[in-house]
């Protein structure tokens, strides 16, 4: 079925395939030879090329961050509820570049990629890569198009911990870093739910030891449970509630039945599916598995879980930003338990003990971590007057 674009869209986007023959080394001390990076661009560069803007994508994120490729895509990118001419980065403003990390399976190279050197997919021996390998890469592409300073770094979630290190590697790079939902490193806890689901992974039958594409397969299993722990962590007890039970009134009048909805009114005492939420991630275990390579999902967990600037400091964070000239805007949402809002104030204070430009926001929001991809009004309207400031500083050079 064709669909009618809305008028506040960026329309039809084509990504395309930046290629760099120059050596990467990596912070595990691999070095790749020569790698491709997949973006897509929305907006106009100004005369001034002041205009830029930066999105850097979260786990299971890519490129494709608004608009459609076809018109018969049934959805559009990641994030057009954010992006496009009106929005909140406006593209009407705005010269807006995301792109698909390196060990991505949306194009970039990465674990499903041919390895040059034996024809074959890298598959489990695509190197380790961490934040600042891709902020690394993300600086190359930024030098290839020719843009000497970002307006804006954005980023939720992982994205956010790669704002960070933009501001910690190339201070002088860009104006201002905008850290949606993230955190300075990842506590114990999100360390472990991150092993549950790589553990899931390659006790897979299927895994291979990596090279489950030689046998034609993946780890579905696997990859199912993989996400739907994760998929758990993204969402709020109220959301969850919200969306496979009763309302709060119906709580309060019916209690043990809050968030319980049965599939078909009734128990089948056995092991089948049950409730609603079983069903649902069921649903999206099964629909990720089927779009995401399992090495891929490996190598962005363990990024999460090494990311920690504060390694080449001594253990103090405050140095790490020291050298950091950009404005900070940080953003945090009240049920987010994976990165909930004490890490948030937790960086606010670091980032005011390293004297830095600091807005802080804590927005009230029932939706858990994904809240940093929803339309919620007052994140919206925060992060578009924030970026409307950004586009009135430029003054002249905007135009």
């Amino acid at each position: 079925m064709t669909i009618a674009i809305p008028s506040d869209s960026v329309g039809l986007v084509q990504p395309r395939v930046e290629h760099f023959d120059e050596p990467l080394a990596l912070r595990s001390g691999a070095i790749l030879p020569a790698y491709d990076l997949v973006i897509e661009i929305y907006g106009t560069l100004n005369a001034a090329r002041s205009n830029a803007v930066l999105i850097c994508h979260a786990l299971s994120g890519d490129h494709h961050a608004a608009g459609y490729h076809t018109l018969e895509d049934s959805k559009p990118g990641w994030w057009d509820s954010a992006i496009g001419p009106g929005k909140a980065i406006d593209t009407n403003r705005f010269y807006v570049v995301s792109l698909n990390n390196l060990g991505g399976c949306a194009g970039s190279t990465g674990p499903v990629s041919i390895n040059p050197e034996t024809g074959k997919h890298y598959g489990p021996n695509f190197p380790i890569i961490t934040v600042r390998d891709w902020v690394n890469s993300q600086m190359r592409l930024m030098n290839r198009l020719k843009i000497g300073k970002w307006a804006a770094v954005i980023g939720g979630s992982l994205g956010g911990m790669q704002v960070l290190r933009w501001a910690i590697s190339y201070p002088e790079r860009l104006r201002n870093a905008i850290v949606i939902a993230a955190a300075p490193k990842l506590s114990a806890q999100n360390i472990a739910f991150n092993e549950v689901a790589r553990h899931s992974i390659t006790s897979d039958p299927n895994f291979f030891g990596g090279h489950y594409l030689e046998h034609g397969t993946y780890p579905k299993q696997g990859l199912m449970l993989a996400r739907m722990v994760g998929h758990i962590t993204y969402l709020s007890d109220t959301a969850m509630s919200a969306k496979f039970g009763k309302t709060v009134t119906d709580f309060e009048k019916q209690g043990a039945n809050f968030g319980r909805d049965l599939r078909t009114g009734k128990l089948s005492f056995g092991f089948n599916a049950d409730f609603q939420v079983e069903s649902y991630l069921h649903y999206q275990g099964e629909r990720f598995s089927e779009n995401f390579d399992a090495n891929t999902y490996l190598l962005m967990t363990k990024a999460l879980d090494y990311f920690d600037p504060s390694v080449d400091y001594d253990g103090d964070l405050t140095k790490a930003f020291e050298h950091s000239d950009c404005s900070f805007l940080i953003m945090s949402f009240s049920t987010d338990w994976r990165f909930p809002p004490e890490r948030s104030r937790e960086l606010v204070n670091t980032l005011l003990r390293a004297k830095c430009d600091v807005s802080y926001l804590e927005i009230d929001a029932d939706q858990g971590h994904d809240a940093f991809l929803m339309p919620i009004p007052r994140y919206i309207s925060a992060l578009s007057t924030y970026l409307g400031r950004v586009h009135e500083e430029l003054g002249e050079d905007a135009a």
